[in-house]
């Protein structure tokens, strides 16, 4: 559809005698309208709209409202963006196929024709979630891991194969290629996109929250539900309010001794305190111009981490530089160059744009850090390192455990000599004896100890509390970087001319983000250093950051279990939620390659890499990080060398092609899906069933007990399906029913397509604590049919749904926060949850409820579930959703509480409260009174 185009603003480009139709910015003009000093950001939203106008739902005043922007005002204004593209990966990929191939044929069942199911905008899928880290150490690993992949997977790479037949515009990066979003800005983005003429900006939303990654290369992108990217993908806009936008000036650059990974950690930590949540946060100054584009990335790739929308980068010649390196057209670096200066988006460094807030960041301060032991703004420095985990120590250790003060005196160890120097404060080895101030202090001293004697390889070694027994170079966010990656490889190469390997408890891997890596290490000569410490290549695939670690050794695995010991893992990732990276590991850090490869040499968190020797050298020297630590110069030499654009050149030429196992999969045909009842990865699910071709009056909920009642921040990860699946849960049960055996059991994300299984492993991580069953961890409830009887999350559920009985949810601050996962939603509806009740939500998850029918309910400002008498045990009414039938939202419902019969309530008689209603625009409310937002883009393409 043609825009309106109110404004004037269509025009043309010329580019090296190439014309393009564009919209153009400086066109929109009048009394207190200012689109020159606009954020880059804001200006790519002003685009969208001036290119999409119909006058209804896109209008001269929505148009207006970002134009005359007031920086200082709170978000009010909803506008309708079209994204440009959508990107996905294939563990929430693959819930959109299945969800896309069942609306074919609910839209079959009304009446309606199946193939204008269809995606109308480009959906390109990377398929990288899926291999795990089973080999690893070994020169086969990467070949072992990618045929166990094949073998647990072949059922739903066999359907994506059948989607990328049937439907127009969908693209499948097979395995083994890459992580999607290193794939993303080294091949897919575009960064001005033309279709049928039109030249704009490439923006995109992405079915995994660090589709923020592209933000380094000056595309506007995000992290969407799966929901969300699958009306996108089907032409609905995304329903958004124009947001706060915060300026983060950078200065200086960074300095030797100091990576990107330390970089974006210190970034992290300055943006969860200043507070950004829901907003845009957008780079400029000086110091960006400095900063290399793979930097760039990697903090854009954090951003929800930080908690904003995006962490954006305008264009410069850095963007054009990177574009060129990794193989674009001259075509494309010309129209970007162009098109960017035209349009008032190419770099200032020197402007000053208008924003909501604004801070700033000398980058030569930035020091080495580390980030744990479960949340990615914890940051920690390296010279700190050791005294922080020993604080943390104690949240992790049984009571039982030995006193650090008797360790301390069974072993002799003098406490005046800690007294007078404190570890933090201890002098490195230079200038002294070579060796730090405390050689001779037992290891243990100052801490809780658990000393376990393993056999391995023939040997016997000790591990302990703060063993790191997983040390992964994995993730998009630091995979994508040469200078870190080629940091980590000559930092091997001088541990082993050393004569230093890897601790034998440690389980190491290498997970790229794309081939190329793998080709310049082995240009470079670096590849056989990394092998040697045992960082051989797993796969091309995100791995230990989401759960795909694999097992840790055997040996260890059983000694960290039998001794209950709180273990370490070092990866250089995004993520380090509890209970994320390993069931057998309980505290994460988030680290820089070349420190994950040190910490692997090292083989505990209870060392001071500044002043600890790592190991000794052939001649029995001591060998400290230091001696190793490649230099600036060094990194960037080789870089030069080892790297050039006809390696991404070859890398992507036949992307979509696959090998030889890809092609050789048996492919179905057909306009709809043919399900096999027997799949246990891929099944219909129940969304559209009976559903009418007009939506039914919204309702009031009645007599509703509380699922869980839970504490504040509750991620997503928490809640849902993610990791292996066990034997004894109800997930485990329900594919050993269908003849599964447990080997073959795979991980939760590879069965995202069959509703069964991931409803079974909705709110059962390992780390949840549900105050309905105190002194649980796990999923676990009261299952109040059952006289409270203490069962599974999913057993509940079934209860109550047979009995005809409404769910909530009672949460605190955050709630949601964490990935954007459509299971997190989906799962929770599923259970027959009909509200959550939460003291604050997390953006992603708050939409993705009313997506899936769910109301978002927040407690009275300043009030939780405890202050108002809430133990979870009550029974719940919620009146006054009705009024959403009338065609407006309400602001607040009444939420009645009643004592249940044969429970002990706080006050023991009805109360009420007032709950603030959270569907914030009116394209939510539209989602919700149609049960869904599929439901709702499924009703108007009928109706269309």
């Amino acid at each position: 559809m043609a825009s309106q185009d109110s404004f004037g603003a269509k025009g043309t480009l010329d580019v090296d005698g190439q014309s393009y139709e564009i919209y153009r910015l400086d066109a929109v003009k009048g009394e207190g309208l200012d689109v020159e000093s606009l954020p880059f950001s804001l200006k790519v939203l002003l685009e969208n709209l001036l290119r999409t106008e119909d006058g209804a739902d896109i209008t001269e005043d929505h148009i207006k409202a970002i134009a005359g922007w007031d920086a200082s005002a709170a978000p009010d204004q909803e506008i309708q963006f079209t994204p440009a593209r959508v990107i996905m990966q294939d563990f929430t990929g693959v819930p959109c196929v299945v969800d896309l191939a069942t609306m074919r044929e609910a839209m079959a069942e009304l009446g309606g024709d199946a193939t204008k199911i269809n995606p109308l905008a480009p959906a390109e899928m990377v398929i990288d979630h899926s291999v795990i880290a089973d080999v690893f150490g070994s020169a086969d690993a990467f070949e072992r891991n990618v045929e166990i992949e094949y073998e647990r997977n072949r059922e739903r790479y066999q359907f994506l194969r059948w989607g990328q037949g049937a439907f127009d515009d969908f693209k499948v990066v097979p395995p083994g290629t890459g992580i999607v979003h290193q794939v993303n800005i080294e091949h897919l983005a575009r960064v001005v996109m033309v279709r049928d003429g039109v030249a704009y900006p490439d923006t995109c939303v992405g079915t995994d929250s660090h589709t923020t990654m592209v933000n380094g290369i000056g595309v506007v992108g995000w992290g969407v539900g799966g929901i969300e990217a699958e009306a996108a993908m089907l032409g609905q806009p995304v329903s958004m309010l124009i947001p706060r936008v915060v300026g983060f000036k950078l200065s200086g650059e960074l300095p030797a001794g100091s990576t990107a990974t330390d970089l974006v950690l210190t970034i992290t930590e300055m943006l969860r305190e200043h507070g950004v949540v829901g907003k845009f946060v957008e780079f400029y100054g000086e110091g960006v111009s400095a900063l290399p584009l793979a930097n760039r990335a990697t903090i854009g790739n954090m951003s929800p981490e930080f908690g904003s929308t995006i962490a954006v980068f305008p264009i410069d010649d850095q963007t054009i530089d990177y574009l060129r390196l990794t193989g674009r057209t001259d075509e494309q670096l010309a129209l970007v160059e162009a098109y960017a200066k035209e349009q008032g988006l190419w770099h200032d460094p020197s402007a000053e744009p208008r924003y909501s807030e604004r801070l700033e960041l000398d980058v030569s301060t930035v020091v080495p850090s580390l980030a744990g032991p479960k949340r990615p703004q914890d940051r920690v420095e390296v010279s700190a390192a050791k005294d922080s985990f020993r604080a943390a120590l104690k949240d992790y250790v049984d009571e039982g455990d030995s006193d650090p003060d008797d360790a301390a005196k069974a072993s002799g160890y003098d406490e005046a000599v800690e007294e007078s120097f404190p570890a933090s404060d201890s002098p490195s080895h230079e200038g002294g004896n070579g060796k730090p101030v405390h050689a001779d202090a037992p290891h243990d001293a100052g801490r809780p100890m658990k000393k376990t004697k393993i056999s391995l390889d023939g040997q016997e070694v000790e591990i302990d509390h703060g063993a790191v027994v997983i040390a992964a170079i994995t993730s998009c966010t630091n995979t994508s970087n040469p200078s870190v990656m080629i940091g980590a490889a000559l930092l091997a190469k001088k541990a082993v001319e050393k004569g230093l390997t890897r601790k034998p408890w440690v389980k190491t891997s290498l997970a790229p983000g794309s081939k190329v890596v793998s080709d310049y290490y082995d240009r470079s000569g670096l590849t056989p250093y990394l092998d040697k410490l045992g960082f051989n290549l797993v796969g091309y695939g995100c791995t230990t950051c989401i759960g795909n670690s694999g097992p840790l050794i055997p040996e260890v695995s059983a000694a960290v279990n039998e001794a209950d010991l709180a273990v370490v893992s070092v990866l250089s990732g995004n993520r380090n939620f509890e209970g994320r990276i390993n069931p057998d590991v309980k505290m994460n850090y988030l680290a820089s390659p070349p420190l994950v490869v040190a910490y692997a040499l090292a083989g505990s968190m209870d060392v001071d890499l500044f002043g600890d020797p790592l190991g000794q050298d052939q001649d029995g020297n001591d060998v400290f990080l230091e001696d190793i630590w490649p230099s600036p110069q060094e990194i960037e030499e080789t870089i030069a060398s080892a790297i050039t654009s006809d390696m991404f050149g070859e890398s992507y030429a036949d992307v979509f092609k696959g090998d030889e196992r890809w092609q050789s999969l048996p492919t179905p045909e057909g306009n709809t899906f043919e399900w096999d009842e027997d799949s246990t990865y891929v099944r219909r699910p129940p969304y559209f069933d009976g559903m009418p071709d007009e939506p039914e009056a919204v309702t009031d909920i009645v007599g509703a007990r509380v699922l869980l009642k839970l504490g504040d921040s509750v991620t997503t990860d928490h809640i849902s399906p993610a990791g292996a699946i066990k034997k004894d849960s109800p997930a485990g049960h329900y594919l050993a029913e269908h003849g599964v055996e447990q080997r073959d059991f795979n991980s939760y994300g590879s069965r995202r397509g069959n509703h069964e299984v991931m409803i079974r492993g909705t709110f059962a991580n390992i780390r949840l604590r549900n105050q309905l069953a105190p002194g649980t961890e796990g999923g676990v409830t009261k299952d109040f049919t059952k006289d409270g009887e203490v069962t599974s999350v999913y057993e509940a559920s079934a209860s109550y749904q047979e009995a005809g009985t409404p769910l909530v949810v009672l949460a605190g601050k955050e709630y949601g926060s964490g990935s954007s996962r459509d299971w997190a939603a989906k799962g929770t509806a599923l259970l027959g949850v009909k509200a959550v009740i939460a003291e604050s939500y997390e953006r992603i998850h708050r939409s993705n409820l009313i997506g899936m029918g769910v109301i978002p309910l927040q407690f009275p400002d300043g009030k939780t579930a405890d202050d108002l008498g809430l133990t979870g045990a009550e029974i719940i009414s919620i009146s006054g959703i009705t009024e959403l039938n009338d065609g407006t939202t309400p602001k607040t419902v009444t939420v009645k509480v009643e004592p249940a019969p044969g429970t002990d309530m706080a006050h023991g008689e009805t109360s009420e409260f007032e709950a603030t209603v959270r569907i914030d625009t009116p394209g939510e409310a539209n989602y919700y009174r149609n049960g869904g937002i599929m439901q709702y883009v499924l009703r108007n393409l009928l109706r269309g």
